[in-house]
């Protein structure tokens, strides 16, 4: 199965350092101002997804939810979970006393690879 979502070395040892600080996290994009590059970091239960909402995958036990119109503009790509030196838009996600901002890089999947997704859940 192809993954749909998949993360840098950076990202995944800023989340190692967010679980320690702030127990099981989740993340969430929304689409809206940031057009879909910035997703927020939140401990676990502290976004309340809207029904269809979609989870894409997960990193480091950490669930990445996507806004359910969002994910019908992207379903066809591929998420890369980075991190960069920056403050981000609003400073909402857990990274931003940090001074660091998660970011999205996407990839139109190839023919092939959509032909053996990973499958989604959908939030009821």
């Amino acid at each position: 199965m192809v993954k749909r979502l998949d993360a840098t070395d950076e990202a995944i040892e800023l989340i190692k350092i967010l679980k320690e600080k702030h127990g099981d996290l989740m993340f969430y994009q929304a689409g809206g101002c940031c057009e879909g590059t910035q997703p927020q970091c939140f401990e676990k239960g502290g976004y309340y997804q809207r029904m269809g909402d979609v989870c894409i995958g997960s990193i480091e036990d950490t669930e990445f939810w996507v806004d359910k119109d969002l994910f019908e503009y992207w379903k066809h790509a591929h998420f890369t979970l980075k991190v960069i030196d920056a403050f981000g838009v609003g400073g909402f996600s857990l990274e931003t006393p940090l001074k660091k901002t998660f970011q999205i890089e996407y990839r139109i999947f190839t023919e092939e690879e959509e032909k053996n997704l990973e499958p989604v859940k959908v939030f009821e």
